[in-house]
C-alpha cells in the first residue's frame, strides 16, 4: 500500500507534528516502507508459536488478585506534609 502526499501530511497533523511541506514527500515514502514492512510480516506463519514476553523464555510473576488495602497506611502517609487521622490533609482551595 502507498502513501500519498496528502495522506503524509494528515498522518503529520494527527501526530500533532510539523512538516515542512517539502518533507512531505520523504516522509511519505518512509510511511509507506513501514506498511510494506508490516505486510511482509503478516505474511509469516505462525500457527503453533506461543506468544513471547521475551526472546529469552520466561514466565511472568504471579499473584493473587485480591483486593486489600495494602497494610501500608503508615508508611504512605510519612512522606505527607500534613496527615489528620489516617488521611491526607490539604489546604483549603474553594471559598
Amino acid at each position: 500500500m502507498a502513501i500519498d502526499i496528502d495522506t503524509a501530511r494528515k498522518v503529520a497533523k494527527l501526530a500533532r507534528i510539523r512538516v515542512e511541506e517539502g518533507d512531505l514527500p520523504a516522509l511519505a515514502e518512509k510511511l509507506s516502507g513501514i506498511l510494506g514492512f508490516m505486510e511482509q510480516l503478516n505474511e509469516v506463519d505462525v500457527t503453533g508459536v506461543e506468544p513471547m514476553v521475551s526472546v529469552t523464555p520466561m514466565r511472568l510473576k504471579r499473584r493473587p488478585d485480591v483486593v486489600t488495602d495494602g497494610n501500608i497506611q503508615a508508611q504512605v502517609l510519612k512522606n505527607a506534609p500534613d496527615a489528620r487521622e489516617g488521611f491526607f490533609a490539604v489546604p483549603k482551595v474553594v471559598e
